[in-house]
């Protein structure tokens, strides 16, 4: 690996608190610049402009969607402004690159009837199935939690009677979030049914905390019980469906910021669709000329 690049990502671990799966994209992506540039004869760290765009092209050439490219890109540029903070280059090619142009899509999201549906469809597998399913649902549903911060909760994360849940989520930042009545009832059916200590709070076989592949597996399970095409369940759709349904309840977007561990607002914004369709209702529902209009 170049020595630019192990200096970025440890700079990233270290200062900045990069999960791992992070690291492993952001190395990924650097690793095939290297690659590009090596074949140019030019070095990761002495790339120009114009060699960016050739790799950027390249990812085209080569299929990538546009997202693909645009997270390539935000690599280069935080590797970039490392270069320039350590003084191992004076200028940042990448500021003279423009962004990927994105297809404004609105976040996927079940109805709240569908999410009842897969709760009573947890709840009605086999016993050992049903506790853990129906435990881990109600949590990421009452939270809006990524799923590496739902399978890294640890078992000391539910204790007593608490109501707020501390999330360690992107970067180490730390949040609290509440956590409902019935998520807190389920995982407390669920620890009570577990023969064995545990250090996570949900673990599978043997111990160790359930994969992202076995909880989408769980959740494909789900889905069909359910009645649900078990592609439109995931657990970012529930994590889009609880900030869907907190709008669409009266919930506002800083709040709501808070609550999904966003940094930046302009993320949160994604859901706005649903402020429209609330304003809507509310003009249609209030406004003195509705009626004749609608007539």
């Amino acid at each position: 690996m170049d020595r630019h690049i192990e200096a970025f990502l440890e700079m990233l671990a270290a200062e900045r608190g990069a999960a791992g799966n992070t690291l492993v994209a952001y190395e990924a992506d650097l690793t095939d610049f290297a690659a590009f540039c090596g074949a140019r004869g030019v070095g990761v760290a002495g790339a120009d402009a114009d060699a960016l765009r050739a790799w950027l092209a390249s990812l085209t050439d080569a299929g990538f969607a546009a997202r693909s490219a645009a997270r390539k890109l935000s690599a280069l540029r935080q590797f970039h402004r490392f270069l320039v903070a350590e003084g191992i280059r004076a200028d940042d090619p990448t500021q003279l690159l423009d962004s990927p142009k994105l297809p404004r899509t609105l976040p996927k999201y079940l109805s709240e009837q569908e999410v009842d549906a897969l709760l009573a469809a947890a709840r009605a597998r086999k016993p050992a199935q049903a506790l853990l399913a129906t435990a881990a649902l109600e949590t990421l549903y009452a939270t809006g939690l990524r799923v590496s911060e739902l399978l890294g909760l640890p078992r000391a994360a539910l204790s007593g009677d608490a109501m707020l849940l501390m999330i360690k989520g992107k970067g180490g930042k730390e949040r609290l979030v509440p956590l409902s009545q019935a998520a807190r009832e389920a995982a407390a059916a669920m620890l009570a049914a577990r023969k064995k200590p545990c250090r996570w709070l949900f673990a599978g076989r043997g111990g160790a905390a359930i994969t992202r592949q076995g909880f989408a597996l769980i959740l494909k399970q789900v889905a069909l019980d359910a009645g649900i095409e078990p592609a439109r369940v995931s657990p970012h759709v529930l994590r889009h469906s609880f900030a869907s349904h907190m709008l669409a309840r009266g919930a506002d977007l800083r709040s709501l910021q808070m609550l999904l561990g966003h940094a930046d607002i302009a993320t949160t914004q994604i859901y706005t669709h649903v402020l429209a369709e609330r304003l809507q209702k509310l003009v249609q529902a209030h406004h003195p000329l509705a009626d004749a209009s609608s007539s």
